[in-house]
């Protein structure tokens, strides 16, 4: 029972899904509306762009499972990640959209480099990097969101102990990372926006 619940709520913090989500919301508050709905089918899109890439690497034998658990398969997908989420960056702001989903981007690949940086030393947690950003996105839109995805953060840590896949140490640095990035999106979100 347990476990189940450890991996569910695990799946539930997956960057995938915390990020896009906070982002939308933010984007709804900030932007409106439309634009908020445009960068929700990007985010659908990038994700099935990195499913479909996940599945890819299955299907010829080079993962065991898309959710890319092993060593070489988390560098493998580190490494797809950082050029895709780069690369949106980059064409975001060449198509006209709003600096600040450039910066959002440009910062998650960060957390993807600072991850694929400290490999040697540290398994960084990638689930409490991109939640706990998630979660001073979310602290943007109203500070009970903040405070209510700052709860969920430590459920996903909860997670990532009882599953195996991390040490504390791990969370930690993810917590950090993430935190890295949320600080450095509030601070400079605001002078792009008046730029």
């Amino acid at each position: 029972m347990i476990h189940a619940l450890a991996r569910a709520v695990s799946i539930l913090g997956h960057p995938m899904l915390v990020l896009p989500a906070a982002a939308l919301l933010l984007a709804t508050r900030t932007l409106g509306v439309r634009e908020a709905a445009w960068m929700g089918v990007g985010f659908a899109a990038f994700a099935a762009l990195v499913m479909g890439w996940s599945g890819w690497q299955v299907r010829r034998g080079r993962w065991q499972h898309v959710d890319a658990s092993r060593h070489e398969e988390r560098r493998t997908l580190n490494r797809f990640l950082l050029v895709a989420l780069a690369l949106a960056a980059v064409l975001g702001g060449i198509a006209g959209q709003p600096p600040q989903l450039a910066l959002g981007l440009a910062l998650a690949a960060a957390l993807i480099a600072v991850a694929m940086l400290g490999a040697r030393w540290c398994k960084l947690s990638l689930h409490m990097a991109f939640v706990t950003y998630a979660a001073l996105l979310l602290a943007q839109v109203h500070p009970a969101w903040g405070i209510a995805a700052g709860l969920f953060a430590a459920l996903v840590a909860w997670s990532r102990l009882v599953l195996r896949r991390h040490v504390p140490r791990d969370l930690v640095a993810g917590a950090l990372a993430g935190a890295g990035a949320g600080v450095l999106f509030i601070w400079l979100a605001p002078k792009l926006a008046a730029s």
